[in-house]
């Protein structure tokens, strides 16, 4: 499977120092206040494992399963929830973590079905980010990387339900050199 990724473009050694780096600002940010992280699956489930391990804090963790690519590489722009929460978040300060954020039309999605259930606030925690394919504006507070428009996969992200498992961040061969997105 790893003959099939053209280029790594990040280890797993920068995505742990970055994702530590990341946690300590969320430690610090979050310090005193009742924080909810909701991972969005199935991409960010990698991501919030490692991350919510160095945030020295107590916290609640959550999932959302949302659909807006089915085995497409580009997103339909139609959002659908797949998976709610299952945690009371009225009052509460929500962390999305997401593994990618591409259009953005996902998360405005999220974030504004998010604020309708009460919670002090709803910020957004993303491993990777791609300005350049951006729909809708977006705040990502915390960001690890910024990538160009690449597809790509490992550390959680997929390709037709493939790669999730592999450590690091790359390009498939079949992408290489294209702008699809996801």
């Amino acid at each position: 499977m790893r003959d099939e990724v053209e280029k790594s473009l990040l280890s797993s050694d920068e995505i742990s120092r970055r994702t530590i780096e990341m946690a300590s600002e969320i430690t610090r940010d979050y310090r005193g206040r009742d924080l909810v992280t909701i991972g969005v699956l199935k991409g960010a489930f990698v991501f919030l494992a490692d991350l919510v391990r160095h945030i020295e804090l107590p916290l609640e963790i959550d999932f959302v399963a949302v659909s807006s690519y089915g085995k497409d590489t580009v997103s339909s722009g139609v959002v659908r929830i797949i998976k709610d929460i299952d945690l009371d978040v009225a009052g509460k300060h929500i962390l999305l973590v997401e593994d990618i954020v591409d259009t953005g039309l996902t998360l405005k999605y999220l974030i504004g079905v998010l604020r309708e259930r009460g919670p002090a606030s709803v910020e957004v925690c993303a491993l990777l980010n791609k300005p350049e394919t951006r729909k809708v504006e977006i705040d990502v507070k915390y960001k690890g990387f910024d990538l160009p428009p690449l597809f790509v996969v490992g550390y959680g992200l997929d390709c037709a339900e493939r790669f999730r498992h592999l450590p690091y961040v790359g390009v498939l061969k079949e992408f290489e050199g294209s702008n699809e997105t996801r």
